[in-house]
């Protein structure tokens, strides 16, 4: 087997998950199931559908960056390894700041379970002043600061953060759908994912 045919397959597997969670996540999906399940039950129990589809959808992948041939893509010189991880805590301070900004109950389908959703809030503030997805933004830093890669695991991350930027080009979408002009100067006025100190939002805190 070919070094690359490895991380191909890795990549094209990733391409399925993503295409089957972009239909998932679309309005014609749960529209679908409102139809077929009732708007009651769909509102409380899509959210926690979709990310378990997700979670159990991603173990073939990750089935196959561990079982397929693989060899090393790089590793860090020693030296530069302390920075590698300070940037990976970096990534993790980023992403509990998020979080904390965030309703993670809400975001995880769990709150919706007892009808105890509330409407979504613009959050502009914090981590949000920065940039607009600091949960993607956390995630890749944790992910590509690692101090060495095979070349499966750098397929995957490489998945990964194309699924990121994919998904977050369509998230807006719905935002600015959802929440009209105050998203649409939301985003003129932040950076997508990496923060420049003249761009920020000037949000709430």
């Amino acid at each position: 087997m070919r070094y690359w045919t490895s991380p191909l397959l890795i990549l094209l597997a990733f391409s399925a998950y993503s295409v089957l969670h972009s239909i998932l996540a679309s309005r014609g999906a749960k529209e679908w199931a409102r139809q077929h399940f009732g708007a009651g039950i769909t509102s409380r129990t899509y959210r926690l559908f979709y990310n378990m589809v997700g979670v159990v959808t991603l173990l073939p992948v990750l089935a196959l960056v561990l079982w397929l041939p693989d060899q090393s893509f790089y590793t860090t010189p020693p030296v530069l390894q302390p920075l590698l991880l300070a940037g990976q805590v970096l990534g993790l301070l980023l992403l509990a700041a998020a979080l904390a900004q965030t309703d993670a109950l809400n975001f995880a389908g769990l709150r919706q379970l007892a009808d105890q959703a509330s409407e979504p809030q613009l959050v502009t503030g914090g981590a949000y002043r920065w940039m607009r997805h600091p949960l993607y933004t956390g995630s890749m830093l944790v992910l590509w600061l690692l101090p060495s890669l095979s070349m499966n695991w750098f397929a995957f991350i490489l998945g990964i953060s194309l699924y990121f930027i994919i998904g977050a080009t369509f998230e807006e979408r719905r935002l600015e759908v959802f929440f009209g002009q105050a998203y649409r100067d939301y985003k003129a006025r932040t950076p997508m994912f990496i923060p420049w100190p003249w761009k920020t939002a000037g949000g709430q805190k």
